[in-house]
């Protein structure tokens, strides 16, 4: 395994006691094993750097840093500045990977010259005990590889910030994340990224995406304002751009929003985020759901004079043994039933195909 190009790990943590254990065991656990870990402990008050020092006592490639709390962004940052690999693939420390997904990617883009600097695969969606509820709907979309960047402004589908593997050359060429962006701030960096470099995937589903309430990605109101930011930033480089795709990467972002405040008992925000779907955007009423969402939504208003209030929520997780149990992912058939709403992005995923 000599000869096999060196990936760096980068793994930004703050407060992540509960999952990082279940993370590392993850990346151990790869079948591509000529790597290094560079944790960033980003100000955490918890067990996060008991855990990761007790793993650095049992492998001699993880590196730790600290620093005050500044953001997943400049964790990330100072990360790949002391990175020695070829390519970098950073993971969330309360997501997972599954075994290969290091050995394909690191293959894959062995296979490409230098105009293609990502390499990204699709994602299962897990909840806050591990167990897989659902995949990336890309899976169906099909694959989006070479000149990407229209296609990244309409929809993020790289999905979360643990898909990607991208070279290390890449960031002397557009830099690093910007860490004034407290979310969207993955995303962001795709984009610059896909400005200069073609994309490349994977096709299978590799990353075990976790999401649970009291997560960073349910801070819907920080998303939409970080959201618009960007997009702001992107339109103001390419004032070519068609403004169709800004409007529909707006309704289908907010329509993610409007699904993670309702879960999170957050109904007033769900209406905030509804309102302003349907200001122009009558798509989505296509979905059964959305009829009783409103009015649940509107009761609950009505009934509740206490304002929302999102209070974080901490788990214990705790590993008995060095092996680590992770899911089998079982991918949707291909044939499956697609909802009325499901169809009316993919035709707008087809428009997109023309115009690129």
């Amino acid at each position: 395994m000599s000869s096999a190009p060196l990936v760096s790990v980068v793994i930004p943590a703050c407060n992540a006691e509960a999952f990082i254990e279940y993370t590392f065991r993850s990346v151990l656990a790869q079948t591509y094993q000529n790597f290094e870990v560079l944790v960033v402990d980003d100000g955490s008050s918890d067990r996060t750097l008991e855990i990761v020092e007790s793993f650095m006592q049992q492998d001699d490639r993880i590196r730790l840093f600290k620093q005050q709390t500044a953001g997943v962004g400049a964790a990330r940052n100072l990360a790949m500045k002391e990175a020695k690999g070829k390519y970098i693939a950073p993971i969330d420390a309360d997501d997972i990977w599954f075994p290969q997904k290091l050995e394909k990617q690191v293959a894959r883009l062995e296979q490409e010259d230098e105009s293609v600097g990502l390499v990204y695969s699709w994602s299962a969606y897990m909840n806050a005990a591990g167990d897989i509820t659902n995949y990336s709907p890309f899976g169906r979309f099909g694959r989006v590889e070479g000149d990407v960047f229209q296609f990244l402004l309409f929809y993020n589908f790289l999905d979360n910030g643990s898909t990607m593997m991208f070279r290390r050359s890449c960031i002397d060429r557009i830099g690093g994340f910007n860490p004034e962006l407290k979310t969207c701030e993955d995303w962001e960096f795709y984009l610059r990224l896909a400005e200069q470099y073609q994309f490349c995937i994977v096709p299978e589903y590799l990353i075990g995406y976790r999401q649970y309430i009291g997560s960073i990605s349910s801070n819907c109101s920080a998303m939409a304002h970080f959201h618009e930011r960007v997009m702001d930033e992107v339109y103001a480089r390419h004032p070519e751009l068609p403004s169709q795709i800004r409007y529909w990467s707006n309704t289908v972002f907010y329509n993610n929003l409007l699904g993670k405040s309702y879960l999170a008992g957050d109904y007033r925000g769900a209406l905030r985020w509804a309102y302003r779907i349907l200001r122009g955007d009558f798509a989505l009423l296509l979905r059964p759901g959305i009829y009783k969402l409103i009015p649940v939504s509107v009761l609950k208003v009505l009934l509740s004079a206490e304002k929302y209030d999102p209070q974080p929520v901490r788990f214990k997780q705790n590993l008995a043994s060095d092996q680590v149990d992770l899911p089998t992912p079982q991918p949707p058939e291909s044939k499956r039933f697609w909802k009325p709403y499901d169809l009316v992005l993919l035709k707008r995923w087809k428009q997109m195909l023309q115009t690129v």
